[in-house]
């Protein structure tokens, strides 16, 4: 009876030790050096929900994604920026086409994965990808991937 109790109690301690914090996809932020240009990018083309700040009335341009996800702008003057496509925003559309046709007709350019301008990856999961860049040389990839 000993040894059960023990093994009970070493199997508790560990599911205790093991939970999940649930967490849940909040925001991503960017600095951002025109503020203006670089948030009627994402409120024109990318046509996000812009969302008022809660405190700040300048220095930010807050946006809606979808449900409770939102993109943060912070305008800074100075900034040391790197502008890799690995580092990125990732929007997901089962309206690719249409999303290309809005992009070509504001002369928004969009490459694929390896650099290819004009060009769409075909992953080998069957989820196509476009990358593009925000004012700032920000990349953002708009994908097909389901949710």
């Amino acid at each position: 009876m000993k040894y059960i109790l023990c093994l009970l109690f070493t199997v508790n301690c560990f599911m205790l030790s093991s939970q999940s914090f649930d967490f849940q996809y909040d925001h991503y932020s960017l600095i951002i050096k025109d503020l203006e240009k670089t948030g009627d990018f994402y409120a024109n083309i990318l046509k996000l929900e812009e969302i008022p700040h809660p405190s700040a009335s300048s220095g930010f341009r807050w946006f809606r994604i979808k449900g409770n996800s939102q993109l943060h702008l912070i305008g800074k003057d100075k900034v040391a920026m790197q502008h890799s496509k690995s580092v990125h925003l990732c929007l997901a559309t089962q309206n690719l086409d249409k999303f290309i046709d809005h992009l070509n007709k504001n002369n928004i350019p969009f490459w694929d994965w390896p650099g290819k301008e004009g060009a769409i990856t075909n992953r080998a999961d069957g989820v196509k990808q476009i990358y593009i860049k925000d004012p700032e040389n920000n990349w953002v990839e708009i994908n097909t991937a389901m949710h």
